[in-house]
């Protein structure tokens, strides 16, 4: 197991996009400062999509112009065709990640298009020598909310002829939360033997409450990289019920207590994910920011 675990923060993407209420570009930049203030150094900062489609990133251009961009911290867009591609190089990011969905009738409702026309859009924006790493997720690795399981040959057609392009990352989403820890190590597995030297990340959901168990999972499988939400907002605009990102500070708590080491503050994670969840005017899911950590801190 690795002694240290990079955390992508999600919040600003994945985590919004699909709440009823619409943050401001001032706090969607508020968000993202506290995150960092946290010690997060990678940061899923807005997805380059149809705003019509997704109200919530309207703003993606503008706020791409506006990030704080500390020396230290790399911010990703996430796009899903050639146009958003140019938009996230553009608007100066220092990723893209260009998203895949492993099932066919999925791929058409979030993108418009079939699986291997989206394989193609990410090839070719991939082989253009763009000046920002381009990775690629792989969304509904696991299971699809229309088509059900997701079986692991299909998968691997869909990584195999992504992995063509070379990208730096290939990122495996458990969209609608449905992966067991059985899943994610022989889903991890079978993409690291394939492609050994192209580093696999995790993004989970805990739609179902396994996600913890599932990070957990990855890591003991090989994954050094997982996505996180402050607070454990997040959800997909395109599949029923897909709720949940796991929580960061819940994340950096287990991982703390089991002495893996991330540079993230737990508590000022908490503070973010307390600060988000006034603003959304709602309950978060996330756990930590309730119960406290543990040892209690010093008063």
């Amino acid at each position: 197991m690795a002694d240290s675990v990079e955390i992508v923060e999600v919040s600003p993407r994945d985590g919004i996009q699909n709440d009823e209420t619409i943050l401001s570009l001032e706090e969607k930049l508020e968000l993202i400062r506290r995150a960092e203030s946290a010690g997060l150094r990678r940061l899923e900062a807005t997805s380059f999509v149809n705003p019509k489609r997704v109200p919530q990133m309207a703003d993606a251009d503008e706020l791409a112009a506006r990030l704080p961009r500390p020396r230290e911290s790399a911010y990703i867009g996430l796009t899903l065709n050639a146009r958003g591609f140019q938009r996230a190089v553009a608007g100066g990011m220092d990723e893209a990640n260009f998203v895949v969905v492993a099932t066919e009738t999925f791929n058409r409702k979030n993108q418009g298009v079939g699986t291997y026309e989206s394989v193609a859009a990410f090839r070719e924006s991939a082989a253009a020598g763009a000046p920002i790493r381009v990775g690629v997720t792989v969304a509904a690795a696991f299971g699809c909310p229309f088509e059900g399981e997701t079986p692991l040959e299909r998968l691997m057609e869909v990584v195999d002829a992504c992995a063509e392009a070379r990208p730096f990352e290939i990122t495996l989403a458990d969209t609608i939360g449905v992966a067991t820890p059985r899943d994610v190590k022989e889903r991890v597995g079978a993409v690291r033997r394939a492609h050994p030297d192209i580093p696999v990340r995790l993004h989970l959901h805990n739609t179902r409450n396994t996600g913890f168990a599932n990070a957990w999972a990855g890591i003991e499988a090989g994954v050094a990289t997982l996505d996180a939400s402050l607070g454990g907002v997040g959800g997909c605009p395109f599949a029923p019920r897909a709720t949940g990102n796991i929580a960061t500070e819940d994340l950096i708590y287990m991982l703390d207590r089991a002495g893996i080491a991330t540079g993230v503050s737990m508590e000022r994670c908490v503070e973010a994910a307390e600060w988000l969840q006034a603003r959304l005017g709602r309950e978060l899911p996330g756990q930590v920011m309730k119960a406290g950590g543990f040892p209690a801190a010093a008063a």
